[in-house]
Formats: structure tokens, C-alpha cells, sequence
């Protein structure tokens, strides 16, 4: 859920927002203490503000006011084990901080402030520290809960800030924005001062039910008729004729794909990769990503493995929940916005009409979670 409200600040909302998530769990839960899984929450009491440097200082002992510039921010994240990209500056640094040492610890409400402006675009700077903007996210039991801003209205200033997303673009950030022209022509017009926030709806209504997973609380994963058994039964018989009757035909014309590599591998060195059914527990949108989805996936262990994949462009998290893919299980973890992926899943990609076409290979449900591949 979004809402922007003209004549006000990130201040602004922080004041809204706490007093929101105070009114819905009184009228949910009945107090403004709630229980989520054993750990007791006040609502009642003024929620926490941090800066998101202080944040680091209080919980990694590092103070990034005192960091002089992106070498520096590099170098500390060599000595703590913190893997960044060449392109990372001081600001995505202190992110990657946060993400490490930080998120884990805010069990009670917390208002983390002051972001970098580098991972911000589209905020307003402090006036008094042009590297910060005023925008805050809300923590409760390690989760993030909403993202606000005051809303960055200086048409000028925002059109400096394309200009530093598209070159990360080209540098390969597949995060970084792009110039929009008509938003610039907007705020040439003119925009009042603006707060904006954008709350995580599904997360909310998971902590207020003490609901331990968010296929809980979203309707889609578990939408079914009460007749659909009796319906398959009856029409399982004729299902083979049916389907081929009304079997789509597909043009794949104007379909280009990668060319075969003519590189070739032995045997044993094919034989190491690791390929496996996996069945979709959870999937979920990664805060601060527009492409990344978090899978919590059964692999026939006694464990839940997390993969991250760059697909929410061509997928939504509740259409997957659920479902049996395939991923490779013995990659090395590797590090994304901060969570480990222990994996990757497989997709078909190829190119229709000049755009990127993608398709997660999902199989059929009665192979068990585990199933090896070869």
C-alpha cells in the first residue's frame, strides 16, 4: 500500500505510521502488545529512531561519519568480510553494514533514518548533510515494514540524480533507475513539499495474526472450490482429449536464442553440478530490489534452503508458492542485498521482439522434493 500526502516530511510520516500500526493492533489484537512466535512487541511505546549510521555504530562498532570516502568504506568492508562490487560507493557500503550487523537486532519497533544518497534517488537531501536523505524504514522482529521519503520535488537536483542512475546502469547495476522525462516535466511544473511511504501489507497482517509464514495470510496460494476434487474426477478421464483440443499454438518466429557454446566439458566435470527438485515454500519480494525474489525451498533435507533469483520482473511471489522447480544445490553461498543464496534455480531465457523472455523450469508436483537429476 502507497500513500503520499502533500504539505509534509519523513517526520510527517513516522508520526502517521506509528500511529497506525498502534490503532490497527489495538483493533486487531486488542493491546498494543502483541506476541509474534513466543517474543512479545510493544506498540505502545514510542518506537526507536536511529540513523542508519548510528544503527552500525550501536550494533557493528563502527562509525561511518568518521569514514573520509569510498576507499575507506572498501577497506573496512575487506577487513569485516563484506563483498561489494567495484561500483559500490561510501553509501552502498553503509548499506551492506546495516544489512550485515543491523536488521538481525531491531526486534521492537524501530525508525531506521537518514539513509545515503546513493542507494535514494529519488529523496530529498538533509539539508544539513547533503550525503544523507530524509527517509526512514520501519523495522519490527527483523523485518522491514515500510520505506518513506520526503519526497524529492527540485527538478534540478532530481535530474542530477538520473543522470548517476543511468551511469550505474551502464555499469551494470540492474537496480539503478532510469531518466524519466515526463516525471522531470512534472516537477518543473511544480510539486508542493511531499511525504511518501509505501507499506509491506503482507508482512503487517503476518505479524498482527501471529502468522509464521506468508502463505498464511495471502489468499491466492490457497484459493480452491470446495468441489474442485469431485470436478478433477469426474473430468480426468476426458482431460487428455480436451487438452489436446484446445492446445494453444505457439509462434516462436520472431524467437532468438544464445548460440550453442562450442565450447566442450567432460563428463566428470558436468557430473559435479548438483541438480535438484525443490518445492516452494515461501517466495517473497527482496526489500530495495525490483528484480529479486527470496525463495525458502524444501530440498529433502531436515533444513529450508534460501535462494535469491533476479525474476520478479516476469513473476509475482504468491504465484510460485507452491510449485517444484529445479536449482543447483552445491554452488557456493553467495551474497545478494545482503542475504546469502545458497543455489540458483534454473529458467529458460531467450528474446522475442527485441525484449527478454523468461520461464522458470517448473515440473510436475509428484516429484518429490529432493529428486535428483541427471
Amino acid at each position: 500500500m502507497e500513500l503520499y500526502q502533500a504539505y509534509t516530511d519523513y517526520e510527517g510520516m513516522m508520526e502517521l505510521t506509528e500511529s497506525m500500526f498502534r490503532y490497527l493492533a489495538e483493533k486487531v489484537c486488542g493491546s498494543t502488545k502483541i506476541s509474534y512466535n513466543g517474543i512479545e512487541i510493544d506498540l505502545g511505546k514510542p518506537f526507536a529512531r536511529l540513523t542508519m549510521n548510528d544503527a552500525i555504530k550501536k550494533y557493528a562498532g563502527i562509525d561511518f561519519d568518521e569514514v573520509a570516502d569510498d576507499e575507506a568504506a572498501k577497506k573496512l568492508a575487506d577487513e569485516h568480510h563484506i563483498e561489494y562490487e567495484d561500483r559500490h560507493k561510501k553509501g552502498d557500503i553503509i548499506n551492506l553494514f546495516f544489512e550485515e550487523y543491523c536488521e538481525k537486532e531491531l526486534i521492537q519497533p524501530t525508525f531506521i533514518m537518514d539513509h545515503p544518497i546513493e542507494i535514494s534517488p529519488l529523496t530529498k537531501k538533509k539539508p544539513s548533510d547533503p550525503n544523507k536523505v530524509e527517509r526512514f524504514e520501519l523495522f519490527i522482529n527483523t523485518w522491514e515494514m515500510c520505506n518513506a521519503y520526503s519526497e524529492l520535488n527540485d527538478p534540478i537536483d532530481q535530474r542530477e540524480r538520473f543522470k548517476a542512475q543511468d551511469a550505474l546502469a551502464d555499469a551494470g547495476d540492474e537496480e539503478a533507475n532510469h531518466t524519466d522525462e515526463d516525471f522531470l516535466n512534472a516537477l518543473e511544473i511544480g510539486m508542493p513539499p511531499t511525504g511518501g511511504i509505501g507499506y509491506g501489507i503482507d508482512r503487517l497482517v503476518m505479524l498482527l495474526t501471529d502468522s509464521q509464514a506468508i502463505r498464511d495470510v495471502l489468499l491466492f496460494p490457497t484459493m480452491k472450490s470446495l468441489d474442485a476434487d469431485k470436478k478433477a474426477s469426474k473430468t480426468s478421464e476426458a482431460a487428455p482429449a480436451a487438452a489436446e483440443k484446445v492446445a494453444e499454438k505457439v509462434d516462436f518466429s520472431n524467437v532468438k536464442i544464445e548460440p550453442i557454446f562450442e565450447e566442450m566439458i567432460d563428463f566428470d566435470t558436468f557430473a559435479k553440478a548438483d541438480y535438484r527438485a525443490v518445492k516452494i515454500l515461501e517466495c517473497e519480494a527482496v526489500p530495495k530490489s525490483k528484480k529479486l525474489l527470496k525463495f525458502t525451498l524444501d530440498d529433502g533435507t531436515d533444513r529450508k534452503r534460501t535462494i535469491l533469483s533476479g525474476i520478479h520482473e516476469f513473476y509475482e511471489p504468491e504465484d510460485l508458492i507452491g510449485k517444484t522447480a529445479i536449482a543447483i544445490v552445491n554452488l557456493p553461498p553467495r551474497k545478494m542485498m545482503g542475504i546469502d543464496s545458497e543455489g540458483m534455480l534454473i529458467s529458460a531465457v531467450h528474446e522475442e521482439d527485441g525484449h527478454e523472455g523468461l520461464n522458470l523450469l517448473m515440473v510436475n508436483d509428484r516429484i518429490p522434493a529432493g529428486a535428483k537429476l541427471y
